[in-house]
């Protein structure tokens, strides 16, 4: 079965979106192993210089690749990513398991975003949308995309 996991920077701390990642991973539990590893957010000064920023970057950098397992798809979220429908999304999933992939990570970085470094390791960059939004939301956000991708890919009513 097709491990799932999203490593996503910084803890949540609103419970209605961790409610909200544990019913996904619930009914992701027909269709994959789903798993969802938090690392720590670096401090962040206000207003940082761009080499505060940098720095900010590389050390969250360092503790993603720490925890992307040997061998893993790597899929980053990032503005610049590509976006898609839904249905592409789910033959992306598809393929990925047909391919023998045992292992996808999806990536959501911290408020500063992912150092190139984690971006480079991907063989995916994926948008939601050009705007911005909550990087806890994006939790919840992509838990229900794959979600929804796995039905799609069953042929179930709910993705419609």
């Amino acid at each position: 079965m097709l491990k799932v996991t999203i490593i996503a920077v910084g803890k949540i701390k609103e419970k209605f979106y961790t409610s909200a990642v544990e019913e996904y991973a619930k009914r992701l539990s027909k269709y994959c192993r789903f798993e969802v590893v938090e690392v720590k957010d670096e401090k962040t000064p206000d207003d940082p210089t761009a080499i505060e920023k940098q720095k900010v970057l590389d050390h969250e950098a360092q503790r993603i690749i720490d925890k992307i397992p040997k061998g893993a798809k790597v899929v980053t979220l990032c503005v610049e990513g590509e976006q898609m429908p839904s249905e592409k999304f789910a033959k992306i999933l598809s393929k990925a398991t047909v391919d023998g992939v045992s292992s996808i990570v999806f990536i959501i970085g911290g408020s500063m975003g992912l150092s190139e470094e984690v971006k480079k390791l991907s063989s995916l960059r994926l948008s939601f949308s050009e705007m911005t939004f909550p990087h806890m939301l994006m939790r919840v956000v992509l838990a229900e995309q794959i979600y929804r991708a796995f039905t799609i890919i069953e042929g179930k009513t709910y993705h419609k």
